[in-house]
């Protein structure tokens, strides 16, 4: 009975193991996706509804103690800085005109933005749904369905919004 006891023990001990080894934090996702070291992150928010079948929207918060994070971002060329070019300000916090509004495409069940207003920072889109030399990525507002990861960093709070959109 203690031997089989004994090897029960040993088995779930091995399964947690494994299972614990397996999970990502929010700091490894952002890492493997935007490449930069966020591990000193503190997660403030997340946001999540993509089901079973991949379509949704996410967005993970981190927020940091010190000026790391932005002295890595702006080593990296593919990080572009303040102000929001058209596409990004159309994705994050929509753009309208007197005969009609388009976006925000980054938001929640009732159509806000998930992003607040950003002054001052850093930012990186991802197009996801793009072959290599098949596209410029320009006629990102122009398709039926997104698959995007954007990275936004504001300095002044020292905060970085991580966000996909898959639809």
């Amino acid at each position: 009975m203690k031997r089989i006891l004994s090897s029960t023990v040993i088995f779930l001990l091995s399964i947690f193991m494994l299972t614990a080894c397996g999970s990502k934090t929010a700091q490894d996702t952002v890492y493997k996706e935007l490449g930069i070291d966020v591990s000193s992150g503190e997660e403030i928010s997340k946001y999540d509804t993509h089901s079973g079948n991949g379509d949704g929207t996410s967005c993970v918060v981190l927020s940091f103690n010190n000026d790391t994070v932005v002295e890595e971002i702006k080593s990296h060329s593919s990080w572009k800085s303040f102000p929001l070019d058209e596409t990004v300000e159309t994705l994050v916090y929509g753009v309208s005109d007197e005969t009609s509004s388009i976006g925000p495409y980054l938001n929640d069940n009732n159509g806000n933005a998930l992003i607040p207003k950003i002054e001052n920072g850093y930012y990186l889109l991802i197009d996801r749904q793009i072959e290599n030399d098949k596209s410029s990525g320009a006629d990102i507002l122009h398709r039926l369905s997104f698959n995007f990861t954007l990275g936004l960093y504001d300095t002044d709070t020292n905060t970085l919004y991580f966000c996909k959109l898959d639809t």
